[in-house]
């Protein structure tokens, strides 16, 4: 423990001179304690993993519980074989219609990024992040009721509150990854709690194509109910137990306390108090992480909210297998995007430059699917090569963990959820675009055609932008 009669700074250091830190600290390296004391930093990686995996989950379940929503016959006039062995239905909502709601949800969750990520400096990040999930999780239980009543405008509005909740999630889980893992261990860390997307839409989607055939109230209220109430414990469990900091937590080790501490002060300037938004303004870096965030929420979104819809009405996949099937390349983006981690941070430790890796990871991560969306329009008769296209290309956009998504961290530890907040707003503007181009451009006569048009899009928007961020892209320390 700190010597009692040690001075405390702002930071619940003790202020010792640097030699002292030095020594204690190879102290610790040779009673080799540094290796086994990572049990609270890790609870706090898994916390906000699974609190991502939530997130997502609350994100993607209507992208599955609208096809159930929806009466399919009515407004295409055709049946389909998928259609004809399932129950259509009770809404008459045309694609484009399909499409703001599918979008509503962006609305509110892009309009929060900023604040928080400037609210964050100043008050922490861990009330918000908790807080803002428990409204995000208690408003899924009106959705059905704002559906049945209120119809569209009713349930974009529940969507739009939902959007709010979830808002802080990104900057306050860049902000919290900033405060409690050193800087070698970020590659991975970071890869493992923003894998949580991918786990959370495997989880969503089979579950809720599930409950839509299986579930209570109609099938598909039944998705919001569950979701909602797991998430709702979630949001408890890490309000109670995650602490801000390893400074100010009282569960840590103190052996792991100086650990991260010391790492987090050798690798960064002495704080100068002020945001340097000029700085910000005028960075290459900055700009190429905010193009490549955009690009792959542009091509990311396409998938996630129209994927189900593609399986069902070109490849006639009924509700319980689509889940499934539309799950298996998220399951692959979070598998790889561990070893991407493990790969990504084995190369900085030997040496590597990091704007080397940052660039190789994320050539994978928006190239591979950009070839996956152009292949897949010309294999519609084939469910199999259509899944393993999917499949494929998604499990290599899984390197974009160790590319564009953490490189906020290298730029500046300090301002770094500032940093994404403005990136992840400006990435969710252009994203929820997505599924409304989508739905335009397929609403006249869903064919194959049309959906390969969508998908080109997508993939074009992937090849630009990996491009400028291969250009301007740096790892080095900017403030």
């Amino acid at each position: 423990m700190a010597d009692a009669a040690g001075v405390q700074d702002s930071k619940g250091v003790t202020n010792r001179n640097r030699s002292d830190q030095e020594a204690k600290m190879e102290r610790y390296e040779s009673d080799g304690q540094i290796p086994r004391c990572r049990k609270t930093r890790f609870f706090v990686v898994l916390m906000l993993f699974s609190g991502m995996a939530n997130a997502y989950v609350m994100r993607t379940n209507m992208s599955v519980a609208i096809v159930a929503m929806v009466n399919h016959t009515a407004i295409s006039h055709t049946k389909s074989s998928a259609q004809s062995k399932e129950r259509d239905g009770d809404f008459e909502w045309s694609y484009k219609l399909q499409g703001y709601i599918l979008s509503s949800f962006f609305y509110g969750y892009v309009i929060t990024q900023i604040p928080f990520g400037l609210m964050i400096k100043y008050y922490g990040a861990r009330h918000f992040l908790g807080w803002g999930m428990m409204i995000n999780s208690l408003a899924a239980f009106f959705i059905p009721i704002s559906a049945r009543s209120g119809g569209v405008v009713g349930l974009c509005v529940v969507r739009f509150i939902q959007g709010l909740g979830e808002g802080p999630i990104v900057p306050c889980s860049h902000s919290l990854l900033a405060q409690w893992v050193p800087p070698d261990e970020r590659s991975l860390a970071g890869a493992a709690v923003y894998a949580g997307a991918q786990f959370g839409t495997i989880v969503s989607m089979p579950l809720s194509g599930l409950l839509a055939h299986y579930g209570f109230d109609g099938g598909w209220p039944s998705i919001f109910y569950v979701f909602g109430l797991v998430s709702t414990i979630w949001c408890v469990i890490f309000i109670c137990l995650v602490q801000e900091s390893p400074a100010v937590s009282t569960r840590i080790s103190e052996a792991e306390r100086r650990h991260i501490m010391e790492a987090i002060w050798q690798a960064q300037p002495e704080e100068r108090g002020r945001i340097p938004f000029v700085g910000i303004a005028k960075s290459p870096p900055f700009y190429a992480i905010l193009v490549a965030h955009a690009g792959h929420n542009y091509g990311y979104e396409t998938l996630m909210t129209m994927l189900p819809t593609y399986m069902y009405r070109v490849l006639n996949v009924n509700i319980r297998t689509n889940g499934i099937i539309s799950s298996l390349p998220y399951l692959a983006m979070w598998i790889l995007a561990i070893v991407f981690g493990i790969l990504a941070d084995c190369l900085i430790r030997r040496n590597c430059s990091i704007t080397v890796v940052r660039k190789l990871m994320n050539s994978l991560g928006q190239y591979g699917p950009a070839l996956a969306l152009i292949s897949v329009g010309f294999v519609h008769h084939s469910l199999w090569l259509t899944s393993v296209i999917f499949i494929l290309g998604m499990g290599l956009n899984g390197a974009i963990y160790c590319g564009f998504k953490i490189n906020h961290l290298d730029l500046s530890p300090r301002f770094a959820g500032l940093l994404i907040s403005i990136t992840n707003c400006v990435a969710n503007l252009v994203g929820l675009m997505a599924p409304m181009v989508a739905g335009y451009v397929i609403d006249p006569k869903p064919s194959v055609d049309n959906w390969r048009i969508v998908f080109n899009i997508a993939a074009a928007i992937f090849i630009f932008t990996a491009s400028f961020y291969n250009v301007f892209a740096s790892g080095k320390q900017q403030w």
